[in-house]
């Protein structure tokens, strides 16, 4: 739940809430008026942590810098995070042995980067009657960069497109 949610002291309208003191060892449904003196008394807040449960729970605490710890938190979470861009290579099957290594090449820097690579063969006019030379060059360019990807999809015909999708090996 995000903080925004989170209710404090009068904002708190039930008549009954579950009361969870100092460290969450006990529990004791007390009166919502008698749980806001409380909290008052100790220079604190009282917050309701779970606004769904019968009757809601809440805690005494310091809302301020609850909210800071719990941001802190998210910011921390949001900056490990790591966002799997997806790249394509684009290429035909009447494509060049040098080029092929050259793509080779680029899809294993993809994969490096930790991004998905996304193979796609083109067939024009005619080519679409031998989609096996499509099927040819993309295994062609798995042995060239074995054992650093995982194959998320098979090549598989997509219109006049044949494609496959590959993922970086998770680091051990």
């Amino acid at each position: 739940m995000a903080d925004k949610d989170l209710r404090i002291n009068e904002q708190i309208r039930v008549r009954e809430v579950r009361l969870i003191r100092d460290e969450g060892n006990t529990q004791d449904i007390v009166q919502t008026l008698d749980a806001i003196k409380m909290a008052r008394d100790a220079g604190l807040d009282l917050v309701e942590i779970a606004p769904t449960a019968n009757p809601p729970v809440c805690k005494i605490l310091d809302y301020g810098k609850f909210r800071f710890e719990s941001e802190k938190k998210n910011r921390d979470l949001k900056k490990n995070q790591k966002i799997a861009k997806l790249k394509e290579v684009r290429m035909q099957p009447k494509i060049d042995e040098h080029d092929i290594a050259f793509k080779s090449k680029h899809i294993r820097e993809f994969l490096a980067e930790g991004s998905k690579v996304k193979v796609t063969i083109r067939f024009r006019g005619r080519e679409l009657a031998h989609t096996e030379l499509g099927r040819d060059v993309l295994d062609d360019v798995l042995k060239r960069i074995e054992g650093e990807f995982v194959l998320e999809k098979a090549p598989l015909m997509e219109g006049r497109f044949m494609s496959m999708m590959l993922a970086p090996k998770a680091k051990k």
